[in-house]
C-alpha cells in the first residue's frame, strides 16, 4: 500500500512562497497521474494541480501563474511550488492519485497572512 507523506506547509505573509513535498512508499507511484488537493475549513476539497506521469501539468483557475507542480518519479516525490501567496491559499494541503485511490496522509498546512 503507499503512504503518502507531505510537507513544506508553514506560515507566510500574503505574496510569500512556499514549496510542498509529497513523498510516496511503494513502488507504483511513477504510474499514477498525481495531484495536490487543499481542503480549507467549510470548503469542499479543491484539487489545485495534477501532474501525469509524464509531467503533463494542470491547474485550477485559482493556482494557474502562480503554482508550479513537478515530479521525481525516481524519489517518488510530487512537489508544488506556490508564488505570490495569498490569504485564500490558506488550507490543509494533500496529495493523492487522480483520481484519490491511494491512502490520505496527514498533509501539510499552508496559513497565509495578510
Amino acid at each position: 500500500q503507499v503512504q503518502l507523506v507531505e510537507s513544506g506547509g508553514g506560515t507566510v505573509q500574503a505574496g510569500g512562497s512556499l514549496r510542498l513535498s509529497c513523498a510516496a512508499s511503494g513502488n507504483s507511484f511513477s504510474i499514477n497521474t498525481m495531484g495536490w488537493y487543499r481542503r480549507a475549513p467549510g470548503k469542499q476539497r479543491e484539487l489545485v494541480a495534477a501532474i501525469t506521469s509524464g509531467g503533463f501539468a494542470n491547474y485550477a483557475d485559482s493556482a494557474k501563474g502562480r503554482f508550479t507542480i513537478s515530479r521525481d518519479n525516481a524519489r517518488n516525490t510530487v512537489y508544488l511550488q506556490m508564488n505570490s501567496l495569498k490569504p485564500e491559499d490558506t488550507a490543509v494541503y494533500v496529495c493523492n492519485s487522480i483520481p484519490p485511490r491511494l491512502m490520505w496522509g496527514q498533509g501539510t498546512q499552508v496559513t497565509v497572512s495578510s
